[in-house]
């Protein structure tokens, strides 16, 4: 939690001496009572001139003894000074003097040349040149049959179940076994602080947005985190809440965050990791079996915050984890897109991110991207480059089942009667403020129902139900997504089903407009049960009315024939909107607009042909698109007569009798 100081040269040198001054001491005793000590192929070969010469005085004097110190080899948690990495190290840990001296040991010859070559008389083999656990034994003093002392280097001991000491050789007697400390933990006492390489694209920094509200869900939990190391499981209920979540509370707690996203077999090293910055864990993303993974990061006397949108399995962990659901992020957080931005908008910045309920760091992102793009177009950030940045944040798996339209049309392309524009309008409006009628203000019905916005176009083909989704999802600065339901009904039952949930849970964890055209084919009336194919068309039916109840995005159904639609869809709709047959004044409308862009002949006048072809806004469209690739051949402006010619192939595409056949 708190950056230490590396560990400074006279504490070490200090340590180090007193380790000297301990191997002469056992140098003496064996040379005393060695009687091959004088043998001049002893160790392949190590004089004891050259030994004297490697316990000589060193340039600076410090205290001659590896003397007893508080705790020693009693279980007692050492107490350091607050300087010394290792001493604190210790002290976080709860490492008794015994194991920090044990350490001490093994890491000298990392650190200091000399160690080699006495650790390698005292081993009676110069190509040995680290301690063993008989050495760090005998330099510690004690019997190397003492149960007690031996268990200090079993698996399950302090030093070796943290990470911090390694025991090498198993094939070889216990007492000649090679101790070895990892080469992270000697670059931390030194003071590096870079990430351990084995950790190397698997821990990323863990940098969030707050959440902009959470009913002091984030304090709660830096509380809890500050008393003790806590293992919690946030459950998502969309992608990125569990994120910004931890994130938030890790900050107030004062915690470094190491966001977690490689394999369980970097679990050891990600601990450690944690263990020496005094840092958090945070897993995202789990695994499709995450029991592995829980279980070695779980209850490991590190801060573990892990998040999922899959409801916690008791069969993942022996000791439960605190179980919480993550604190929803809210569409359009103004104060974090505000301060994502940095600098004060010269647009609406509320309106513009209303629709988006990005979460995590994708916020920060897509404040980047637009700061990005804007400098790519040599302008001011706007709200078309946040609209273009939040929506590519929010990148989608729709596409597998659906087809996506980047709306390029707006309000001026409709020409409908005031009442459904109106309803349009206030379609929008309702997906804007979703959060803060059904949620602040606590008008959701309950029981589980989402905060979804859901609308039904009805009308005949052609009278502008598609082009109006459009508009709408150009509105809200999203991606229309039309679902093939090619891609969806299936002979098999319960495949249908499938499909569906798959696309309502994509769209559920994305910012986009869900479009289902001839709506009918899927949310038609239920039937009386005659048959088998009775019942499981109503079950299908079933489930996309529960499945209605719960969803959070935005949907928008079509249909030629609303009297098909089962009321129970009705009942759970939000707006329903009537799209007429356009009248003569329409209709006029409708060709003038489709006629804006194209060169016509002077004295060119639709109102016959609108007044004499009753043709709704989509075949009026297709009828100035054959009149304009008339004229296109010609190298001429339109003119009258393409029109009718235009407005004529409409009528005898849907077989209908030509008005004043040959009369024009």
């Amino acid at each position: 939690m708190t950056a230490h100081a590396p560990l400074t040269s006279d504490t070490l040198l200090l340590r180090l001496a007193r380790l000297r001054d301990r191997v002469g001491e056992l140098v003496d005793e064996r040379t005393a009572g060695d009687p091959t000590a004088g043998d001049p192929l002893r160790g392949l070969y190590l004089s004891d001139e050259a030994v004297r010469h490697l316990l000589g005085p060193t340039t600076t004097s410090y205290p001659s003894a590896f003397e007893d110190e508080p705790g020693d080899g009693d279980g007692a948690a050492y107490e350091g000074d607050g300087a010394d990495r290792l001493e604190l190290l210790a002290v976080r840990l709860g490492l008794t003097e015994l194991d920090l001296r044990i350490l001490l040991i093994a890491l000298a010859p990392d650190l200091e040349r000399s160690f080699e070559s006495l650790y390698g008389y005292l081993n009676d083999d110069v190509s040995r040149r680290r301690a063993t656990t008989g050495l760090a034994l005998d330099l510690c003093g004690l019997p190397v049959h003492f149960a007690g002392a031996r268990a200090r280097f079993h698996p399950s001991a302090p030093l070796t179940a943290l990470g911090l000491l390694s025991v090498e050789d198993p094939e070889r007697p216990f007492l000649s076994r090679a101790l070895r400390v990892p080469d992270r933990l000697i670059a931390h006492l030194l003071g590096d602080d870079t990430l351990d390489p084995a950790l190397v694209g698997h821990v990323h920094p863990l940098v969030t947005a707050a959440p902009s509200h959470d009913d002091g869900f984030t304090d709660k939990l830096a509380a809890r985190l500050s008393t003790a190391p806590l293992t919690v499981y946030l459950r998502e209920h969309r992608e990125g809440d569990g994120l910004a979540g931890a994130a938030a509370a890790l900050r107030t707690a004062g915690y470094e965050a190491l966001h977690f996203t490689g394999p369980e077999d970097r679990v050891p090293e990600l601990l450690r990791e944690a263990r020496l910055r005094d840092a958090a864990v945070v897993a995202s993303a789990l695994p499709e079996k995450p029991g592995p993974l829980v279980r070695a990061l779980a209850h490991s006397g590190v801060p573990v915050l892990l998040t999922g949108s899959r409801p916690y399995d008791p069969q993942w962990c022996e000791q439960d984890p605190l179980v919480l659901d993550a604190p929803r992020q809210r569409a359009g957080a103004v104060d974090v897109w505000s301060a994502a931005l940095r600098d004060e908008p010269g647009f609406d910045l509320a309106a513009t991110v209303a629709p988006y309920r990005l979460g995590g760091d994708r916020i920060l992102r897509a404040a980047q991207a637009a700061r990005t793009l804007a400098v790519f177009d040599g302008t001011p950030v706007t709200a078309a480059h946040l609209r273009l940045a939040a929506r590519q944040q929010s990148a989608s798996g729709l596409e597998q089942h659906a087809r996506r339209i980047r709306p390029d049309v707006g309000w001026e392309d409709l020409v409908l009667p005031d009442k459904p524009l109106a309803q349009l309008h206030e379609l929008a409006l309702r997906a804007r403020h979703r959060d803060q009628v059904l949620g602040d203000w606590r008008l959701s019905a309950g029981g589980g129902r989402g905060r979804g916005v859901l609308g039904l176009f009805a009308g005949e083909s052609g009278t502008g139900k598609t082009l109006s989704a459009e508009v709408v999802a150009a509105e809200l600065g999203l991606d229309l997504y039309v679902v093939q339901l090619s891609s969806i009904v299936d002979k098999y039952v319960g495949e249908t089903e499938k499909n569906l949930e798959r696309i309502f849970t994509e769209a559920d964890r994305t910012d986009a407009v869900l479009l289902f055209d001839e709506a009918d084919a899927v949310f038609g009336k239920r039937s009386e049960v005659k048959d088998s194919h009775d019942k499981y068309a109503n079950m299908e039916s079933a489930y996309l009315l529960q499945r209605l109840e719960s969803f959070d995005g935005i949907a928008l159904l079509t249909t030629n024939l609303r009297a098909n639609i089962d009321e129970a869809f009705t009942r759970r709709l939000d707006l329903v909107i009537d799209f007429p047959f356009p009248d003569p004044g329409q209709r006029l409308a409708l060709w003038r607009h489709s006629l804006a862009a194209v060169p016509c002949e002077e004295g060119t006048d639709p109102s016959a042909v609108a007044e004499a072809f009753e043709l709704a806004g989509g075949s009026i469209r297709s009828a100035v698109v054959t009149a304009a690739y008339a004229a296109a051949g010609r190298g001429a402006p339109a003119t009258t007569a393409d029109l009718r010619e235009g407005a004529e192939r409409e009528y005898r595409k849907a077989g209908r009798l030509v008005p004043g056949e040959g009369n024009w």
